[in-house]
C-alpha cells in the first residue's frame, strides 16, 4: 500500500493530509487565514504568504500525528504539493516545505496542479465510482467542464472566457455589502428572496461549452441602480438563479454529447445549495450518478492533492527537487 502526504497552499488555506492508494483519507488538516482578509474584500497575497510561513510546519505535524505516523520520519512513499495555479507567494511556501520534507525523508516529490486535485475529490468519497465522469469545476478563479475517462486522464471541454462564477459571486456580494467571500452569504440571502422579481440575462446561449459571467455581474449592478426599491434578497435570488442556469445549461449540453456514468461538481462554488440541487436533478434526468462532494471536499484541501499525487506516483510521474511554482499552470497542460 502506498501512502502520500499532501500539502496545499495555493491561496489562503494551509492544508496537509495523508491518503493511501485505496483513496482512504487518514487525516486532513486545514488552517485558513480568511479572517485576515475580510476587511480588504478579498485575499491579500502578502498576508496569505506570511500566514503560510507561520502555519505550514504545525499543520503538517498535526496531519502526521492524526494519521498515527512518526513525525520525525513518517512511513510515507512520497510528498505531493500544489505547484500551481495560485498565488505565487503562497505556492512557494508550500513547495519549499514539501521539498524539505521529501529531501529529509528521502522520498519522491510529486508536483500537482491544484485544479487536477479538485478532480480527485469525488474518488475520496466514492472510491469505486464508475468512469467516465463529467465534472463541473467551479471556483473563485476557475469555471470549466472536464471530461474524465479515469483517474488522471482528463480533457477540458469548456471554460470561462472571462470571470469565473465564484468571482462573480464575490463581486456581487461586495456590491451588496455582504463581505468576502461572497458565495455563502448570497446563497443564504437568496433563500429568502424572490428570483422572479428581477429578470437577469443568461450569457453564452450558443452550442459551445464555454462560460461567461462578467455580463451577469454588470447586469446586477445596472438593475440595482435602476430599481433601488429592490430588496437585496430578491437581487441575490435572481443573480443566483441566472448563474446556476448558465452552469447547468452547459452541463446539460455536455451530457447530451458525452456518454458518461456520472456527473460531478468540484471547487468552492460546489458548496452552493442551488447548484447542488440542480446537478442532482440533472443527473436523475439523464440516468447517471451524481457525485456531489461534502462541503469539506468543496473547499481547498490537501487530501485531494495527495490523491492526485498518488495517481502521479502510480504512473511514475515524479517531480524534481528543483521544480518551480507556476501561478498560471493550466489544467489543459496537465497530461
Amino acid at each position: 500500500m502506498s501512502v502520500v502526504l499532501g500539502i496545499e497552499t495555493s491561496c489562503d488555506e494551509t492544508a496537509a493530509a495523508v491518503v493511501d492508494d485505496r483513496w482512504r483519507v487518514h487525516s486532513s488538516v486545514v488552517e485558513s487565514s480568511i479572517d485576515q482578509h475580510h476587511h480588504f474584500g478579498g485575499v491579500v497575497p502578502e498576508l496569505a504568504g506570511r500566514a503560510h510561513v507561520t502555519t505550514i510546519v504545525p499543520v503538517v505535524r498535526a496531519a502526521l500525528e492524526s494519521a498515527g505516523l512518526d513525525v520525525g520520519h513518517p512511513a510515507i512513499d512520497a510528498v505531493a504539493v500544489t505547484a500551481g495555479p495560485g498565488l505565487i507567494g503562497s505556492l512557494l511556501v508550500g513547495l519549499a516545505a514539501a521539498k524539505a520534507y521529501a529531501l529529509s525523508w528521502d522520498v519522491p516529490l510529486l508536483t500537482v496542479n491544484h485544479l487536477e486535485g479538485h478532480l480527485f475529490a469525488p474518488l475520496l468519497e466514492t472510491p469505486d465510482l464508475a468512469w467516465p465522469v463529467l465534472t463541473l469545476l467551479v471556483s473563485g478563479g476557475h469555471t470549466m467542464l472536464v471530461y474524465q475517462r479515469g483517474p488522471g486522464v482528463h480533457e477540458v471541454i469548456g471554460e470561462t472566457i472571462d470571470d469565473a462564477a465564484g468571482e462573480a459571486y464575490d463581486k456581487v456580494a461586495r456590491w451588496l455589502g455582504l463581505g468576502y467571500p461572497g458565495g455563502p452569504p448570497i446563497d443564504r440571502l437568496a433563500g429568502a428572496g424572490d428570483a422572479s422579481s428581477l429578470v437577469l440575462p443568461v450569457s453564452m446561449t450558443g452550442e459551445d461549452l464555454d462560460f461567461s459571467f462578467s455580463g451577469l455581474k454588470s447586469a446586477v449592478v445596472r438593475a440595482g441602480e435602476k430599481r433601488p426599491d429592490l430588496a437585496h434578497a430578491d437581487i441575490a435570488a435572481a443573480f443566483q438563479r441566472a448563474a446556476v442556469e448558465q452552469l447547468t445549461r452547459k452541463l446539460r449540453r455536455a451530457l447530451e454529447r458525452y456518454d458518461v456514468a456520472g456527473v460531478a461538481i468540484a471547487g468552492g462554488v460546489a458548496a452552493n445549495s442551488a447548484l447542488r440541487a440542480a446537478v442532482i436533478d440533472l443527473a436523475t434526468e439523464f440516468g447517471v450518478v451524481a457525485h456531489v462532494p461534502s462541503l469539506a471536499m468543496c473547499t481547498d484541501n490537501a487530501a485531494m492533492i495527495a490523491a492526485a499525487g498518488l495517481s502521479h506516483l502510480t504512473r511514475g510521474s515524479l517531480g524534481r527537487l528543483d521544480a518551480s511554482a507556476d501561478p498560471n499552470w493550466s489544467l489543459a497542460d496537465v497530461s
